[in-house]
């Protein structure tokens, strides 16, 4: 037992030191023990390095067509997952998708997530009239539902990648710095905040010791979850054809072309959507259990 030290009537038991893995090491322990965020990160790492090395898997050419064998049903002979309307493999036209789909779902958000995270960091420091006038600017993008507002920017823009990029890029970085001013406004209070303030730390010096930190970590986990939306939305403007253009393969436009299909053979038709959905639910439950990972409880 270990020994006691008593002052007057209270005794203290003296607690051995725990030696602790660090912050993040724990974060990376705990989600490792978590069966459904590991399996949702498996399924992305499958989806990602399938599309990256789809040129040295041997598939066919997904260009390369056959009217004879379009819309050839799943498990048809050289067909594991039939043909679509023009006789194209669709097991390899779904490989190479994920490329462009991967790109357009992924992207924006990383834009958004440095710029929208840097806006909400100074203006929430900053305070007064800075954060005011820029929250205000945000709260007029709020005003229109992010779908809405995706189709009228790339409307606006022009069908293409790099628009839609750009479009959905727009729509994300006010939410990011909305939730960035949130949890900054929250930080900048904190003792340790006016302790290096008061010890004549510079505006820079705090913000980059004392203030990212503790922010980056909940902005990261928010934009992981805006992943999965990026990809529907992304999938959704192709689909519409403010997007990518015939015939590179991504789900989205995928999912367009094959809509006259869903009568003859509705399990081929359904296959793009099939990927949208599971990789958008993977990029969901692993954002989930990223969360719960670096939750800190007292």
């Amino acid at each position: 037992m270990a020994d006691t030290i008593t002052f007057g009537k209270v005794t203290a038991v003296p607690i051995a030191p725990v030696r602790g893995k660090g912050y993040w090491a724990s974060v990376i322990t705990r989600l490792v023990h978590d069966p459904v965020a590991m399996a949702a990160l498996a399924v992305i790492l499958t989806i990602v390095l399938a599309a990256i090395f789809a040129p040295y898997l041997g598939l066919a050419d997904p260009y390369r067509g056959s009217i004879l064998r379009r819309l050839r049903p799943i498990g048809f002979t050289g067909y594991p997952f039939g043909s679509d309307e023009l006789g194209r493999d669709m097991l390899t036209r779904l490989i190479y998708g994920g490329r462009l789909s991967l790109v357009m779902g992924v992207t924006p958000v990383l834009l958004a997530f440095f710029v929208g995270s840097t806006t909400g960091i100074v203006a929430a420091y900053i305070g007064g009239w800075v954060n005011m006038v820029v929250m205000r600017v945000i709260d007029v993008f709020f005003a229109f539902p992010s779908v809405l507002l995706a189709i009228a920017l790339s409307g606006a823009l022009g069908a293409g990648i790099v628009n839609s990029i750009v479009s959905l890029t727009i729509v994300f970085i006010p939410q990011i710095a909305r939730i960035a001013e949130a949890v900054t406004t929250q930080t900048r209070n904190r003792d340790f905040v006016e302790a290096a303030r008061i010890s004549g730390a510079g505006t820079l010096t705090i913000i980059r010791v004392h203030v990212l930190g503790n922010v980056l970590g909940p902005i990261f986990v928010y934009a992981t979850s805006l992943i999965s939306v990026s990809m529907i939305l992304s999938s959704g403007l192709s689909f519409l054809g403010l997007g990518v253009k015939p015939p590179d393969p991504e789900w989205g436009l995928m999912l367009n072309t094959l809509r006259t299909a869903i009568y003859s053979q509705p399990l081929v038709a359904a296959l793009p959507g099939a990927m949208i959905f599971m990789t958008s639910i993977s990029f969901n439950l692993f954002s989930d259990g990223l969360r719960t990972a670096m939750e800190v409880r007292q």
